[in-house]
This record gives structure tokens, C-alpha cells and sequence, in this order.
């Protein structure tokens, strides 16, 4: 899924807008969930840097959103059968990258234990193409599983790869489950941080709130979006991989 972005400048303001298609019950998830290609297109924008780093604003966005879902449960360990805990799935390589949705991905690399590079689809900005580069540290346990975003870079030209020095991104994914009880679910709770740094015109001669209410809009959206497919996706690769162990015996 391509989230466009449209920003429209105008002499009384500015005005973002962010359609979602609808996801229909044949639509797939996989390209839909995190990590996400974002395409933006912003049209008659003027783009002057004018203060310098030292006495810049910033704007600190966050959203969050904590959901569950049913949780099916395989085998029956105290007739012999095997169990195929979800634990067991999120630890397994396969329950990684459905974690990581690899498919999506333009590039996936391994970088020490438990961390991992996921470069994401080139996406365009103000006529500019950047590719996103997210380092992911993904830390499986018997009770709970943590994803945690500890490095966001833009890679492309000079001017883009600049903005790296603007702007920092935090996100936490944790991820539990209970399968002791009669309804057995697994549940996600995602916070994600985002901290802007405000040098551009006309953005320096607004208020910080200016910037600060509808970005918390734009990404809480983003997040109530994304998080349903998540938990989707990964009770669908749950599924698959369960299967794929049952056949080998």
C-alpha cells in the first residue's frame, strides 16, 4: 500500500490531506504494514531555510494505539501433540520478518543479534527521491516480544540526506499475548515519537501548535491505519508457518 500525501500551499495557510483507500476482504496486507512505503507530493511549496540550528523550534509529535485480536491456538500438548506457542512463532526466523514484513521491503540486512536493517521503497519529496532506512531491534521472549526503532536516516542526495540532522523518529511495537485463558488473544501496543525541526518558512512564523496539531493528526491516523493490519498479518503468518510444521511430521 503507497499512503499519498498531498500538501497544498496557500496564502492562508497550508492544508494536508491523507486519503486511505479502504481495504476490501481481498485486499492483501502484506505491502500494508509496518514498515510502510510513503509517497509525498507537495505542490507550490517554498522551501527557504532561515534561522540557524541554535535558536530553531522544534515540534514533538507522537501517537499511539494499543489493540488485540483473537489468537488461535494449535495442538494440545497434553495429548502429545505439539503445542506451536505463538512464543515459539515470534522467535523463529519466519515470525521475524513477518514482524519486519520483509516482502515489502527493498532491501533486509541482518546487522548484530536481534537488530536488523530494513531499507525501505524509494519514496518523493519535494521533487526529490529518498530512500528510507530503518534500523530495527526486534527482542523475542517466552512472554512478550519488543520491536524498537533505534535509528531513522534518509539516504539519496546531499540535500536529502541533510535533513537526517532535522528531524529524529523513536517507535516501540510491544507485543504480548495470553493463551491460558478461554479466549486466547495476542495484543499490540505501539507508541511512535517523532521530533521536527522547524527552520523553513512560512513553518518559523507559525506557532509550535500550528505544526504540533495537525502532525499528531496525520500520524495517529497513520498509526490507527496500520496497526489493525499488523495484528492481521501476523495472525495470518502465524497460520501459515503452524501449517508448514505440521507437515513435517
Amino acid at each position: 500500500m503507497v499512503l499519498d500525501m498531498v500538501a497544498t500551499a496557500s496564502n492562508n495557510g497550508w492544508r494536508w490531506t491523507f486519503p486511505f483507500p479502504n481495504l476490501s476482504s481481498t485486499t492483501t496486507t502484506r505491502n500494508a504494514a509496518l514498515p510502510l512505503s510513503i509517497k509525498l507530493h507537495l505542490h507550490k511549496a517554498n522551501y527557504v531555510v532561515a534561522c540557524s540550528k541554535s535558536d530553531a523550534k522544534r515540534a514533538n509529535l507522537s501517537a499511539s494505539r494499543t489493540q488485540r485480536v483473537e489468537l488461535p491456538v494449535y495442538g494440545d500438548a497434553s495429548n502429545g501433540g505439539q503445542p506451536y506457542h505463538i512464543s515459539q512463532f515470534l522467535s523463529h526466523p519466519s515470525g521475524i520478518q513477518a514482524i519486519l514484513n520483509t516482502n515489502a521491503l527493498q532491501n533486509f540486512q541482518f546487522l548484530e543479534t536481534n537488530a536488523y536493517r530494513c531499507t525501505l521503497p524509494k519514496l518523493t519529496f519535494f521533487n526529490f527521491e529518498a530512500t528510507p532506512v530503518l534500523d530495527l531491534r526486534v527482542i523475542p521472549t517466552e512472554e512478550y516480544c519488543t520491536v524498537e526503532l533505534f535509528s531513522c536516516k534518509f539516504k539519496g542526495s546531499k540535500v536529502v540526506e541533510r535533513q537526517n540532522d532535522h528531524f529524529s523518529a523513536t517507535m516501540i511495537n510491544h507485543i504480548t499475548w495470553d493463551t491460558d485463558i478461554p479466549e486466547p488473544f495476542l495484543e499490540v501496543d505501539v507508541k511512535l515519537n517523532l521530533s521536527l525541526e522547524i527552520y523553513t518558512q512560512p513553518f518559523i512564523l507559525l506557532p509550535i501548535s500550528a505544526v504540533e496539531r495537525p502532525g499528531n493528526i496525520m500520524i495517529q491516523a497513520l498509526v490507527d491505519r496500520l496497526v489493525p493490519l499488523l495484528l492481521q498479518q501476523l495472525v495470518q503468518d502465524y497460520d501459515k508457518w503452524v501449517h508448514k510444521q505440521l507437515q513435517k511430521f
